[in-house]
This record gives structure tokens, sequence and C-alpha cells, in this order.
């Protein structure tokens, strides 16, 4: 079986593999959801999802630092990684273990397509495909509840101390414009801000992530004199990608319905 990850990599297997090791926590949900719990052999700590799995697999490190030794006495079939979890070293020194999957997920449009090359890799291609059409369709609802309501200029912040926001390069970027938010930084990735330049950037919504910085109910202080509005959001939703995007939808869904209310 020939293959191509998300970077144009070609993968060569002899047969479906079977012994899975996933280096990413979106991955490793969508993984379970398109019923190949039972191959998956390795995670990291940060696959939280579904909860049980900690109990049952084998944690083999983070995203940025893996225990290779670890992964080899795994032996493993197939190693999945993504673009920006994990670091070029690692990927080097995996590939030294088993082929590698890379995927870049930017976009909707881009976790849909992950979805559809695991259901080939993995031989769940109908599954695959129903999954993927769901979360389109839900999508598509959303994007027409979201069109009904005014744009809202919005800042997503990531981290504190410093403070840091997605920029417009990112998959979550990708969802704030899914529910007709602009994002008010257009640098790429995440870049460093500070409240002075909040100052001058007419925010209409202050967005306080749940992760990568656990932002709470006290922190939103902070930021209400450089916003009309400050909310804490959910931060896997708008950054975990694959079978996360059902809940993620209704969770959107929810969240315009809540304001169009207040």
């Amino acid at each position: 079986m020939e293959v191509w990850d998300q970077l144009g990599r070609n993968l060569q297997f002899k047969e479906t593999p079977k012994r899975i090791v996933s280096l990413v926590p979106s991955q490793t949900e969508l993984l379970v959801d398109l019923g190949l719990e039972k191959y998956l052999i390795g995670i990291t700590h940060f696959c939280v999802h579904p909860s049980f799995l900690k109990q049952i697999k084998t944690r083999v490190g983070g995203t940025k630092k893996v225990n290779f030794r670890k992964i080899r006495e795994l032996e493993p079939d197939i190693i999945l990684c993504n673009k920006e979890e994990n670091t070029k070293e690692m990927v080097k020194e995996l590939e030294k273990i088993a082929p590698v999957h890379i995927s870049e997920v930017s976009d909707l449009q881009s976790s849909c397509e992950l979805i559809i090359q695991y259901g080939k890799i993995f031989n769940c291609e109908p599954l695959a495909l129903t999954l993927s059409d769901s979360i389109r369709k839900k999508a598509e609802e959303l994007e027409r509840l979201a069109a009904g309501s005014p744009k809202r200029r919005v800042a997503y912040f990531i981290w504190n101390e410093p403070l840091m926001v997605a920029g417009k390069a990112t998959f979550i970027n990708s969802m704030l414009e899914l529910n007709n938010f602009e994002n008010v930084f257009s640098q790429e990735r995440y870049p460093e801000t500070s409240f002075e330049q909040l100052k001058d950037l007419e925010i209409d919504l202050c967005m306080l992530s749940s992760e990568p910085f656990p932002f709470k109910e006290e922190h939103k202080q902070k930021f209400l004199p450089y916003s009309k509005e400050v909310q804490i959001v959910d931060g896997e939703y708008f950054s975990w990608y694959g079978s996360r995007l059902l809940e993620a939808m209704d969770y959107f869904k929810e969240f315009h319905l809540e304001s169009s209310t207040n």
C-alpha cells in the first residue's frame, strides 16, 4: 500500500499498519473514534481524550520530547506526528524506528482530508467518510447561523505573561473565521502582544482560552478596559481538530445562541 502524508511524503506498507504510536492528542482521539483503539499502543502525556487511555496505553513522553527507547520497544508499524506539534529533530529520529506520517492541519478542509487519509491507511474508509461528511454538514449549519450575526473583532489569547495570541495562519484562526469573527491580529502564528497594544485595536471580544494557559474568571478583569466583552472559552474546541470538531460545532452554535440573547 502506497500513501502520502499531508506534507506530500511517500509512505509504503506491505499491509495495513496494526501497531500505532500517536504523538498528537487530536489525532489520538480521532483514532479511537475511527474504531482503532485496539491498535493504539503508544500515546503522549497530553493525549487526555478519551480519559481511559492513560490507564491502558503506554505513554512515551510529550509532543516535543519523547522517550525513543520506549517507542522502539513498542515496535510500531507507524508513528503519527504533526508539523506544528512535533519537531523536525524528533521526526528524524522516529523515522529510524518506523514510517512517520506527518499531518498539517490549518483549517476544516485539511482536517477532513486527514480523516480520509487515516481511513485509507487503516482500512476504515466508510467510517472516515461518514465522520468527515458529518463535520462538514455541521460546519455549514454553523456558518449559516454565524452569518446572521454582526461580524465581531476578536482577540484570542493563549498565554499570559507574556501575553500571546493566535494569529492568522493557525487552525484557531480558521475556527474564528468559521464563526464570522475577525481576528484583530494579522501576524502569522502566535505573536506576543501587550495591554498597551490592545488599546488601539478596537476589540469587540477578548477570548481567553482554557489552554494551553488555563485562563480563569479572575483573569477577565485585566482585559475589560480593552474590549467590549471578555469571555473564557474552551480551548480544545478552537484548537483540536479531527473528530473533536463534531462537538466543537455544537459548542460554537451554543456560543452564538447565548450571545444573541445577551
